[in-house]
């Protein structure tokens, strides 16, 4: 399900995601009646900004994917050769690393996609066969490679971190020598475990997953109950939540449709359970729900959001709070930010530079911490990347 309004998500794939299709929702119904403000009437601090070495031309550039409750932000880079290289921002200091094992051609290298609290850093890189790796990386920059023992060992194929919580743990999915999707939890001693939702279907690009477009989350909570999606044999799509005993409950949104491409996405899940996502009706339209601990749904689309497949409301980050971040499309393919308070009050906001040409150029929130944090990415009217940071 490839989305034309979020198609920089899939050129940023290469940096830090590395994975065959960015499995986005083009779905949603209407929504309640809800208020909405505007970031005129109440602006945030928004700053921009690019790593040292990023590239100029179109479909490079900086990228940021997570930030931590200290503020540190870690994404990842395309040079001008199309090679990634992950960073990781404090202060507005720089530091940027490479897994020893990434690969240095277009479309290979390494992305950093999420950090906790005391600061280890997880991610991926693709080697030099195109094979994908996961990796975390240590407070004292050592950095340790892995893969799940199921993993394809072909191009496209292999190990996607997706997700690190405060004790170390990391979640993800791999990809295995049949192009099926799989789920994996790694402790911090190392131990990896495969997971399947039951109803996951068994052929190529079917299986679980754990959200592969660029960053959203947190995909893992500090409790160890991971969040995701699968899709069955018919297409379909269908959220999950997976505690840490190993007991996966499968869930759709309300509004889901039911046809192939159409179903539920979701992508974060906080400390008291509430999960964040998105979800696809029968008119192939995005809309946003939340899933409390009890099951209950709320669904909301932003005001503004167009319709038709590649527009719409993706929310895809939850803090600790119950405060939403995510974008949407609009009805020309240009994406803007969105936040939404706890109250159902959606306040719309774009970063500066944003392009308004389409073809997904605009505002990307992808992950906000307890603070209300933001970062994402923002593409340009050249349709290069920048990263952003919006500071409450």
């Amino acid at each position: 399900m490839r989305n034309s309004a979020m198609r920089r998500s899939s050129a940023m794939m290469q940096v830090g995601l590395f994975c065959a299709a960015a499995m986005t929702l083009a779905a949603g119904l209407p929504a309640p009646a809800q208020a909405q403000t505007d970031e005129a009437l109440a602006p945030p601090t928004i700053t921009t900004f690019e790593v040292a070495g990023s590239g100029t031309a179109g479909g490079q550039g900086t990228a940021a994917s997570g930030i931590n409750d200290g503020g540190t932000i870690v994404g990842a880079y395309l040079d001008s050769g199309g090679v990634s290289h992950a960073y990781i921002r404090a202060n507005g200091v720089d530091t940027t690393f490479e897994a020893p094992g990434a690969g240095t051609l277009k479309g290979q290298g390494t992305g950093a996609i999420a950090i906790n609290t005391s600061g280890v850093v997880t991610g991926s890189y693709q080697d030099s066969g195109g094979v994908n790796h996961g990796f975390v990386r240590a407070t004292n920059g050592t950095i340790t490679e892995f893969n799940a023992p199921r993993a394809g060992g072909g191009k496209g194929q292999g190990t996607v971190a997706r997700g690190i919580n405060t004790g170390g743990t990391i979640a993800g999915y791999y990809i295995d020598a049949g192009g099926v999707y799989h789920g994996f939890v790694r402790s911090s001693s190392g131990k990896i475990t495969a997971f399947n939702a039951t109803g996951a279907g068994t052929g190529i690009r079917q299986g679980t997953f754990v959200d592969p477009l660029f960053s959203s989350g947190p995909k893992i909570n500090d409790a160890g109950t991971i969040v995701g999606y699968y899709i069955d044999a018919g297409g379909v799509l269908h959220g999950f939540v997976r505690t840490a005993n190993g007991t996966v409950t499968e869930f759709a949104a309300p509004g889901a449709g039911t046809l192939a491409t159409e179903g539920t996405i979701a992508s974060g899940i906080n400390a008291t359970g509430t999960i964040v996502g998105r979800y696809a009706d029968a008119g192939k339209n995005v809309h946003g729900f939340l899933r409390a601990a009890n099951g209950t749904f709320t669904e909301f689309s932003v005001k503004g959001a167009g319709t038709g497949r590649g527009n719409g409301t993706y929310s895809l980050s939850i803090n600790g709070a119950g405060v939403v971040c995510g974008a949407y499309g609009d009805s020309s393919n240009n994406v803007h930010g969105f936040v939404r308070a706890t109250n159902g009050t959606i306040t719309t906001f774009n970063a500066p530079n944003g392009g308004t040409g389409g073809h997904g150029q605009g505002t990307s929130p992808f992950t906000i911490n307890t603070a209300g944090d933001i970062v994402g990415s923002v593409l340009d009217s050249s349709s290069v990347f920048h990263g952003f940071v919006r500071t409450p």
